[in-house]
Formats: structure tokens, C-alpha cells, sequence
């Protein structure tokens, strides 16, 4: 499924890929995040992190008309506030979806799916 825009020109086809794409990296600049995991790929209490190369896996993008709704699925860092990132990063999604790719956003929904200890180094 993918959002189509229409003008004088003629029409943009924007593809579910390319928004999650955005949200995923729009993500990863908040502070306390750790990184994105996938919702799919949690076993036995082990979650895998993804590399920036497939974070669109970490996010869920629900086209509704023309408005998006976003699920990420994030790690935070141990002796942040979680309630903290988790609205940084629902605000900084929400700005970049909109300014960058111009799909209102209807809702953000941040998942955590865990929490990491840094190794001290």
C-alpha cells in the first residue's frame, strides 16, 4: 500500500518503505534511544536490534484516507526516563513525517520493547 498525492502536475506516489524509513531514522536521533527492534522478531525474551540499514522493519505505518498512523518499536537506554524518550521521539516523528514526506500524522505509538545496559566503555 503506498500514499498517493495528486497536483497540477500530475501525481506523487510515496511508499509505506519510504515513510517508515523516515520515521525509523527520525527515531534514532533522539537521546536515550538505544535503537529500533522489530516487533516479529522477539523470542524467548531476546530482542534483536536492527541496524540502519533495515529500520523500516522496526516501524508499522497504517495508512487511514489520507492520514498515517506510526508504531515503533524501540530500546531505550538504562537511567533515562522512558516516559521522557518515548514522547521525544513521538514528537520528533511526528514533525519529520509531516515537514519531510507532508502525510498529516494522526498518531505516533511507541512501544518499548526493552531496556539496555551500556557496557561502560
Amino acid at each position: 500500500m503506498s500514499q498517493t498525492i495528486s497536483n497540477d502536475f500530475g501525481r506523487i506516489v510515496i511508499s509505506e518503505e519510504a515513510i517508515s524509513t523516515a520515521a525509523g531514522v527520525a527515531a534514532l536521533e533522539c537521546y536515550g534511544l538505544v535503537g529500533m527492534t522489530s516487533r516479529s522478531r522477539i523470542k524467548d525474551g531476546f530482542i534483536e536490534l536492527l541496524g540502519r540499514e533495515n529500520l523500516s522493519r522496526g516501524v508499522e505505518i497504517r495508512l487511514n484516507n489520507d492520514r498515517v498512523s506510526i508504531d515503533l518499536y524501540i530500546i531505550v537506554a538504562y537511567g533515562t526516563r522512558i516516559s521522557e524518550v518515548a514522547q521525544n521521539v513521538m514528537e520528533k516523528v511526528k514533525y519529520i513525517v509531516e515537514s519531510f514526506v507532508g502525510i498529516p500524522v494522526e498518531q505516533v505509538n511507541v512501544n518499548v520493547q526493552g531496556v539496555r545496559v551500556s557496557d561502560g566503555k
